[in-house]
This record gives structure tokens, sequence and C-alpha cells, in this order.
């Protein structure tokens, strides 16, 4: 009967599962503030897309740890179309051509500074940042990905990206915006993931971001990244901001989606660890509230774990 009445269903098609690359050949590195989450070469990364696929998992969003030698003070490594995300792109779509490949726009990852854009005198260049992102995204684009996902929250970034997508016959490369994404301290292992938490040392991204305070202008954010174009919305963190996400979706007829970041997923993993609770019961609750508040599709670094637990892979 419990199943029978069930309100919200989650699936595996509800899940995007984060990958972190690194240079090499089969090789994985562990990243240590995120229990079991690896960093991987791209071979490896092929095999876990191919799992990924097998589970029913429509999508991998990928995120380079690029060696320090190629970070530059305006990231142009972004832009090279031979980068690590590139080839990853390519090889990913090659040997698994029916999984999603969705690709962070932003600098963080390329720059020495570890911000989003560019900076100059310690201030975040807007306009200057928005014109190498849409370098960014059209490199991407021609590897072969199939959405791009702008993270930085620069202002007015959407709608030049899909000027130029258009302009260059991108026409079925898909726009998935952080359009509400909050300055957060749940980003932590992420940037050590990546390798940005070094390069940003004690600054932060208040900037840019937005303030945790603040709901209402979430709303006007996400209008603005809609009207500018973008297919598809995320709100980021996930836990902490239900109420956003569930705004986002009643005001707004666009498919939204939620990020468990990886602050979220460290708490999770090592509470199960410790014996607090569940580690499968305690993933699936909280990926059940994201669905009970409306997003349509949830990035989680526990998307395998998951998928493999839900009916149809049990």
């Amino acid at each position: 009967m419990r199943r029978m009445v069930r309100e919200t269903h989650l699936l595996p098609a509800d899940l995007i599962l984060p990958l972190f690359i690194i240079e090499g050949e089969n090789q994985r590195q562990p990243v240590e503030s995120l229990p079991g989450v690896d960093r991987l070469t791209i071979d490896l990364a092929i095999e876990t897309g191919r799992q990924a696929a097998e589970l029913g998992i429509p999508a991998v969003a990928l995120f380079p740890a690029v060696d320090v030698s190629l970070k530059t003070e305006d990231g142009a490594e972004a832009w090279n179309p031979n980068s690590l995300i590139c080839r990853a792109v390519r090889a990913l779509k090659a040997e698994v051509p029916d999984l999603g490949v969705i690709c962070d726009v932003a600098l963080d990852p390329y720059t020495t500074h570890g911000h989003d854009g560019l900076l100059v005198d310690g201030v975040i260049q807007n306009d200057e940042t928005v014109a190498v992102l849409v370098h960014q995204a059209l490199t991407l684009a021609e590897a072969g990905c199939d959405v791009v996902a702008p993270s930085d929250m620069m202002d007015g970034r959407v709608g030049a990206i899909r000027a130029a997508l258009e302009e260059h016959n991108f026409t079925d490369t898909l726009i998935l915006s952080y359009a509400a994404k909050y300055a957060s301290c749940f980003y932590g292992p992420f940037r050590d993931a990546v390798g940005s938490s070094t390069a940003l040392g004690t600054a932060d991204k208040t900037s840019y971001q937005m303030d945790p305070a603040n709901s209402a202008e979430a709303l006007r954010e996400v209008g603005l990244d809609i009207a500018e174009g973008a297919d598809m919305v995320m709100v980021k963190p996930g836990m902490p901001y239900l109420d956003v996400i569930r705004d986002v979706v009643r005001e707004f007829n666009v498919p939204v989606f939620a990020y468990q970041v990886s602050g979220e997923y460290a708490m999770l993993s090592l509470g199960a660890e410790k014996g607090l609770f569940d580690r499968t019961k305690a993933f699936h609750e909280s990926l059940l509230a994201f669905k009970r508040a409306g997003a349509r599709g949830i990035l989680t670094y526990a998307a395998l774990d998951v998928a493999a637990t839900l009916p149809g892979n049990v």
C-alpha cells in the first residue's frame, strides 16, 4: 500500500554523476575530503561512464583537476581545444555515445587565483570574464559536449553564450545555468578535488555568488537567465536551499536541477562511517527531498551507489 500511494519517486534517470578528471592512464587519486570519490584518468572515466549508463544514469558532469603548470592569471587553458576536459569529452562521446556529457563553464580550475572570473587588482571583471566564458563554451561545444553549464555567476553570460552557440550552429547544445549559486561553506571538498582551494586561500566569492540570506534574489537571478536563453537552471547547494528549489519550481516552467554539493555528500558519508545512520537510507532520503521540492535532476557524488539500489537495478 505504501508503494501504491507514494507521491514521490527517485529513479536512476533523476541522477547526474560528477566526475573529476586528471591526466595520465589507469590512475585514480582518492579525494581525501570526499570519501569514496576519486579523480580519474580519461580511460577510467570512460569505464565509470559506461557503468553509469548501464545503471540508467543519463549524464555525467565533468570537472578537471588541472596541473598547476597550466594555470595562469587569465585561465587560458579553459579554451584550449586540446585541454584535458576536451579530450575527455571526445573520448566519452566516442565510447559511450548515449551518455550525456555536461561541462562546467567557469575559470576557477584554470586560474592561479582560484576565482571563477578574471581578477584585476582584487576585483572580478564581469564583462571581460563573460567574453572568455563564451570562448570556453564554444570550445566545449566543438569538443562535443551536450550541455554547457556556466557556474561562474557573472551577469549576462547566459545570453552571450546562447548568442555565440546559435551563431556557430551549435543549436542543439543546451545551457544548464547555475542560476542561483550561493556563496556557501559547503564547497570545500570540491575545491580540494579540482585544486582551487589552495589558489583561493582565504579569499571568498561573495562579490559574485549569492548571499545565503536571500531567496527573492534567487527568483530574479533565475528569471534573468531564462530570459537570456537558459534551457535548464540550477540551485546550488541543495539541501540547505530546498525552499529556493521549491520557489523556483513554482515560479518558472523550466527544468530545475539541484546539486548535492561536496560538503553535503561528505557529511552524509562521514556520518555513515561513524555509524550514526545507514548510508544508503540517508542518501535515498536526502535525494527524495530534492525530488519532493520539485527538482528534475540531481547532481550527486553518490549517483552510482544510489542508482544501483533503485528498482530495476536490484
